[in-house]
């Protein structure tokens, strides 16, 4: 009961907060209609469960009047079903989409804000796969939440409707054994009541172990996949590397989970396939066998037998909704599902408490001031050992600063945590309020789509007009380019690092930042082409600080300040140095 309460309480926190959102009422009166119509379906078994009587008897008596007047009445009671079953399964589809809509908005949010995405890997990322829970786990939670909680809800109402039926029928049909007429009152429900426990406890003995091993399945689904997708954008450096024995090898082990698994869940299933098969063929029979004493001693009618079964196997089967080895499948499905979605959000929640929980590097608005600062910053690994320190530090609009340093000494480290993606730390990083601050990698990143669209990013597509963009792509020296303008690529694959490169570096023009940094963001061109591209942004930024990361010594011709990473005490702290007059 503590698992059970603990389950329904994450239910609750997953699901509730689409019923107070601002689609509330639709969502509301969607999940009122079918509800409703669960309702009405049941009421319609009641009464079907009493034609069973009248039908029977009238063949039994052979009353063609009455037996044509019971055919009509059953056929306008399939005809309101076959309407209700249909609009139900529409009403549910259109509640499905929008709280999938709704869910799926939210925690692409969530993820996505303030570099969350990117803190939860530094954190380990505990939910793995972020992809498959926002684009499968929320379909299915709302998918199989809405199809078990419609029959949870038709069990409970049929068991409510029909308990009383069976118990009035139990008095009509006395409990007859060895020709002796027993009075054991409501003697059918306490048998139907037996009988679905022993099948539940049992169903749930064998069962259990499937939520957790669909809990890996889908895990082992998502790893394989994600491995796949990995070989697929990473295919020329395997091809060149020649690799493909080693991803071979490696997709194999991955998908060995995969079947690994299956297998314990296939041995599982059977067992569970094999009592529940039983308990289902049992059930056909099983009150027949009890009323039909009752019956061959004259003390009901053909009728009365008929409707007491059907009675039987209402009752039997609301209070062994959870015997069914389908449902009971879905059900640990489900449950796995709602476990990597409560995972899903704690390690948001997780990502979000790093950025604001001190000791953290505080990224904050400088007011007035016109420069970027740095006080008192120490930037650690997320397991807490100090990386680099940086005791004081101005970048002022217009500097042109270099930042050396071995590798691995932590000089993309601090860009980061000037950028505000890096919290894991102390001190403080100013940056003017209306400042546009722009960060280069050495790869840089362009979305699938039109080559407008990638240079543009993470503008709009027509913040940019098309003469602009090709005539930046021209300076850049990417001439060729500028007729592709409007063809959809994956660009990253497309092009090589140097071209990918010149495109930052066509980005960085078009946006016009007052900050600059440069991580190593030319080192794939040749020193002449990086000349170019840097005498280039003196030209047309001339106003913004630009910093660069760098390895050459030629890169200092273009900057006034250098800053170099010297370690101490097991750390790096950043230090000025001089460079000569930088190049015109």
């Amino acid at each position: 009961m503590k698992g059970l309460g603990s389950t329904l309480a994450t239910i609750w926190r997953l699901g509730a907060p689409y019923f107070r959102s601002e689609d509330r009422r639709m969502g509301g009166v969607l999940l009122a209609a079918i509800i409703l119509i669960e309702l009405s379906i049941v009421a319609i078994n009641v009464m079907l469960n009493q034609w069973n009587n009248r039908f029977y008897n009238a063949l039994q008596d052979r009353n063609w009047d009455v037996f044509v007047s019971e055919l009509l009445y059953f056929c306008l009671l399939a005809a309101i079903f076959i309407v209700l079953a249909v609009y139900q399964l529409y009403l549910n589809q259109w509640l499905l989409i929008r709280w999938r809509r709704w869910m799926t908005e939210q925690y692409l949010g969530e993820w996505l804000a303030h570099a969350n995405h990117y803190r939860m890997q530094l954190l380990g990322d505990a939910a793995d796969n972020p992809d498959q829970r926002i684009a499968e786990d929320i379909n299915q939670f709302i998918e199989k939440g809405l199809f078990l909680g419609l029959g949870l809800l038709n069990s409970l109402v049929t068991l409510a409707s029909f308990i009383a039926i069976l118990w009035v029928l139990s008095a009509s049909a006395p409990f007859t054994l060895f020709g002796i007429n027993w009075s054991i009152p409501g003697y059918l429900v306490w048998a139907a009541l037996i009988y679905s426990i022993l099948g539940t406890a049992i169903t749930q003995w064998i069962g259990h172990a499937l939520v957790g091993l669909n809990f890996m399945q889908q895990r082992y689904e998502a790893d394989f996949r994600y491995n796949l997708i990995r070989v697929r954008e990473n295919a020329e450096q395997i091809a060149l590397l020649e690799g493909e024995t080693a991803e071979r090898q490696r997709l194999l082990e991955r998908f060995g989970r995969v079947i690994g698994n299956w297998m314990l869940i296939m041995s599982r299933t059977k067992q569970l396939t094999f009592f529940t098969a039983s308990f289902s063929q049992i059930s056909t029979v099983f009150p027949y066998a009890v009323v039909s004493p009752a019956y061959f001693a004259g003390t009901i009618q053909l009728g009365g037998l008929m409707q007491t079964a059907s009675a039987f196997n209402q009752v039997q089967g609301a209070l062994s909704f959870f015997v069914s080895s389908s449902i009971y499948r879905q059900l640990a499905e489900w449950r796995a599902v709602i476990d990597r979605l409560s995972g899903f959000q704690r390690a948001v929640e997780a990502g979000r408490l790093a950025a604001i929980s001190p000791p953290v590097v505080e990224v904050k608005p400088a007011g007035s001031r016109q420069a970027i600062e740095l006080e008192k910053v120490e930037v650690k690994l997320p397991a807490g050992k100090p990386l680099v320190a940086a005791e004081q530090l101005k970048l002022a609009q217009g500097d042109r600063v270099l930042v050396t340093g071995p590798s691995g000494s932590g000089k993309s480290t601090l860009f980061r945590a000037i950028a505000g993606i890096w919290p894991f730390g102390s001190g403080s990083v100013t940056v003017p309020g209306d400042a546009r601050v722009m960060m280069l990698p050495q790869r840089p990143y362009f979305p699938v789509g039109t080559l407008i669209a990638a240079v543009a990013y993470p503008a709009e597509t027509g913040a940019f007009s098309r003469e602009q963009v090709a005539a930046t792509l021209e300076a850049v020296g990417l001439p060729a380019l500028t007729q592709r303008l409007d063809e959809e690529a994956h660009w990253n694959r497309m092009l090589s690092l140097g071209e990918q490169q010149r495109l930052g570096i066509a980005r960085a023009i078009l946006q016009e930042p007052d900050f600059l940094f440069l991580d190593e963001a030319t080192a794939s061109l040749d020193e002449p082409s990086e000349a170019k591209l840097y005498r280039l942004l003196q030209e047309r930024l001339p106003g913004a600080a630009i910093i660069s990361i760098g390895h050459r010594s030629t890169l200092e011709a273009f900057h006034r300040r250098r800053l170099s990473l010297e370690p101490e005490g097991g750390r790096h702290r950043l230090r000025e140095a001089t460079v000569r007059a930088p190049a015109e």
